[in-house]
């Protein structure tokens, strides 16, 4: 793997915050884990762990991928050795060995390869948990009116459908059918049964997200958002979105029709409508947009 070279800015934060430590009476202690440092001292640290055997990993969390004949107990030995030699040990709770065919969490997400050998994966139990509680502390809570519930539930549905738009999402469950469906009622309830206003405020507080089984596009292990290759950051994002506004960022070269920018952040891509006609979707009247260029315009401080 190439080495890869930070901005020197980056490094010096990096090490003051490091020097600094968490508290300033005792910057011995280091950074609290789940701070929002960790992950990136994680990084650092474990920077080349990936050359021992195929994996994946995120911070800590790390799986790897084992083919009939590899031997695991000489793999998790050297897995071992890379970390003793940065101070570090493997957790012997948390490490065990599965069958793809039997399934594994990661990440707030459940992994499985079926019978007929199709790959699946869905929102964890643990993940669709803990958002199911969220959803049910908003809508049963006495402290807010309709309207203010569906305000309130937008960010927290559009978040996690983001987060998951690429997992198996069509079944009963995960399309939140169910949840919709007391949501309505309790909506309906609280607007003295004026069906249409309820309506309205559960397409509001459930917004849509278009969701594309197993379509990531990973990023190649020697890239970083850094090495100013442009084109190929650009191209990259614009591969995660399909349909027309695929098309539409093909066309525009991976630019943003207002600022002309190329579109190399997670900052999400809308479609502006050049007649403000929300149900003119022909090619010609569309500009692919930055989320905020878009929202910048509408604003009143700029044309598109």
């Amino acid at each position: 793997m190439e080495k890869l070279i930070a901005p020197s800015s980056l490094k010096n934060g990096i090490f003051r915050c490091l020097k600094a430590g968490a508290n300033i009476e005792f910057p011995e202690q280091g950074t609290p884990q789940g701070g929002v440092v960790s992950p990136l001292l994680a990084n650092i640290a474990l920077n080349g762990i990936e050359e021992i055997h195929p994996s994946v990993r995120y911070a800590d969390d790390m799986i790897f991928f084992l083919k009939p004949g590899d031997n695991e107990k000489i793999i998790l030995a050297k897995v071992c050795n890379f970390l003793i030699e940065r101070g570090m040990k493997i957790s012997e709770r948390k490490t065990k060995i599965t069958a793809a065919t039997d399934g594994f969490s990661f990440l707030g997400w459940e992994f499985k390869v079926q019978s007929n050998g199709k790959f699946r994966s869905y929102p964890s139990k643990d993940n669709f948990r803990a958002f199911r509680k969220k959803i049910k502390n908003v809508v049963n809570s006495s402290n807010y009116g309709a309207s203010e519930k569906a305000q309130k539930l937008a960010p927290i549905v559009r978040g996690w459908r983001n987060y998951h738009r690429f997992c198996k999402m069509d079944g009963a469950k995960h399309n939140l059918h169910h949840i919709e469906l007391r949501t309505f009622r309790k909506f309906n309830k609280e607007t003295k049964q004026d069906r249409h206003t309820s309506k309205k405020l559960l397409d509001k507080a459930f917004p849509k997200v278009p969701y594309s089984e197993n379509s990531h596009i990973s990023v190649k292990g020697t890239k970083s958002p850094y090495d100013g290759d442009l084109t190929y950051w650009s191209e990259r994002n614009s591969k995660l979105y399909d349909g027309i506004t695929s098309k539409t960022l093909t066309k525009q070269k991976h630019t943003c029709g207002y600022c002309g920018h190329k579109m190399l952040s997670d900052e999400r891509v809308h479609l502006h409508h050049k007649d403000s006609n929300h149900s003119n979707w022909k090619p010609k009247n569309l500009l692919a947009v930055h989320e905020s260029c878009h929202d910048y315009h509408h604003m009143g401080k700029g044309k598109l």
